[in-house]
């Protein structure tokens, strides 16, 4: 007897997921922890397993369905593992629907193109004589542009040029209607004496568009259909679960909190030579060393002496939240939008320490092997810029904290030391802080303290892990 497996708690206030993809299929016999599908929410990407061994009898969701926690997934008949691998074993010899499969999807494409020209090509290639370019005549309103059917009686291939010679247009005009694939003897023109303008160009793109969706079925989207906007060919994606969550949480992060930011450099000369000079002993113990680690434990020492920079908002606006741990987020570039797994108590780590767990916690970010809980508790946000080429950024707050550092790509400059401008490594700093608990004045000096750190290194070095 078949039991339906249902989809577990995704983790705490996660109430749905959407199914990105199903990775086995009905029939499949499956072992206890296998994945079934994979499922995306607002944070992260997860497989879900199955609960116990045995045969798919049924798959009860689609790619791209939206299903909450507790909802059948899949239907199983536990014990038929034993049995189904003895009675498929001869199956293997029976290729031959793939074989004839191929002639159905080269045969698919055909009905495409009568949707481009109801009215088909005569088989004679033969070029048209000249009433063809003398066809200007007005053409009626539903005529087709680029992707869909001329409205005369001779298909787009048997009138010889693009159309644009024989209109009474201008220039501006003529360049539009290229830009748009627009023939122009299918316009009807609303200027003087008969010229075409821009409005009219744009005017028979909508209407055509508007005769391609409806002769489309209600309720029926073609899959990679091209759209309009006017002006020129759009192409229409659904956001990603994660992206929306990304922009929900920047619009309200941006549109609630007062946001300020500092721009400063740091000289990170003598670190930089520390750097060269400690990378074997570092690779020695599995650490690629960069100025990433050092940063970031700077960040984590300067964090305790401010502690208002490492503090929160209440949700009721009136409190604010010391906290007495320090847990950074590290953005992460990813295919699928910043990632901010959490690098907890920061400052109790060695710069080895810290270099490894960045390292694995960027790695686990790119291959959506993270979990929820990776995400959460942070009090201050850091994000490389450099790392693509940026210099200074004004990076928005990742609520509750207080504050975000964002690091540009160091560059050697000039600076006047001792009396005479010498070559040095600047580092650019980028600073936003939430105006409501932290004033400029607080976080220039908490900014001070990380620069203090990164000029002179051996104070970092010192630094209690």
């Amino acid at each position: 007897m078949p039991t339906q497996i249902k989809l577990p708690s995704l983790g705490e206030n996660i109430e749905s997921g959407d199914v990105l993809s199903i990775l086995v299929s009905e029939g499949d016999v499956v072992a206890a922890d296998q994945d079934l599908i994979e499922i995306e929410t607002d944070k992260a990407t997860m497989p879900v397993p199955s609960p116990s061994a045995g045969k798919i009898v049924k798959i009860l969701v689609s790619e791209g369905d939206t299903i909450n926690v507790g909802a059948p997934i899949a239907e199983i008949e536990a014990g038929a593992a034993a049995e189904e691998p003895a009675e498929k074993a001869p199956e293997p010899a029976a290729p031959a629907p793939p074989a004839e499969e191929p002639p159905q999807a080269e045969a698919e494409p055909e009905p495409e193109p009568p949707a481009a020209a109801p009215k088909p090509a005569p088989a004679t290639p033969a070029p048209a004589p000249t009433p063809a370019a003398a066809a200007p005549a007005p053409a009626p309103a539903s005529n087709g542009s680029r992707a869909s059917a001329p409205a005369t009686d001779k298909p787009l291939e048997d009138i010889p040029g693009d159309g644009h010679a024989s209109a009474a247009a201008g220039p501006t005009v003529r360049r539009l209607a290229r830009e748009l694939g627009v023939d122009l003897r299918r316009v009807r023109p609303s200027g003087s004496g008969g010229r075409i303008t821009e409005d009219d160009v744009r005017n028979h793109v909508r209407n055509a568009q508007q005769a391609a969706a409806a002769s489309v079925p209600k309720g029926v989207t073609p899959p990679g259909a091209p759209d309009s906007d006017g002006y020129g060919a759009v192409r229409r994606e659904k956001m990603s679960r994660m992206r929306q969550t990304i922009a929900r949480n920047m619009v309200a992060s941006y549109t609630t909190i007062p946001q300020l930011t500092n721009f400063d450099d740091v000289d990170i000369s003598e670190l930089e030579r520390l750097r060269k000079d400690s990378q074997a002993d570092y690779a020695a113990q599995g650490v690629k060393l960069t100025t990433m680690p050092f940063l970031v434990k700077a960040i984590a020492v300067a964090l305790k002496h401010h502690p208002i920079v490492n503090a929160s908002v209440s949700e009721s606006g009136d409190e604010i939240i010391y906290k007495e741990y320090v847990n950074l987020g590290i953005a992460v570039d990813t295919p699928k939008g910043l990632v901010v797994p959490v690098l907890r108590d920061a400052d109790r780590k060695s710069i080895p320490q810290v270099a490894r767990e960045m390292i694995e916690l960027a790695t686990a970010a790119r291959d959506g092997t993270f979990g929820i809980d990776d995400l959460r508790g942070g009090t201050f946000t850091i994000s490389n810029l450099g790392a693509v080429g940026g210099i200074y950024s004004t990076p928005i707050i990742n609520p509750p904290e207080a504050a975000i550092l964002l690091v540009g790509r160091s560059r050697t400059m000039p600076q006047f030391v001792d009396g005479t401008f010498v070559p040095r490594l600047m580092m650019p700093l980028s600073i936003t802080y939430d105006h409501r608990i932290v004033d400029g004045a607080a976080a220039a000096r908490f900014l001070n303290d990380v620069k203090g750190y990164l000029a002179n290194p051996g104070r970092l070095l010192l630094a209690p892990a």
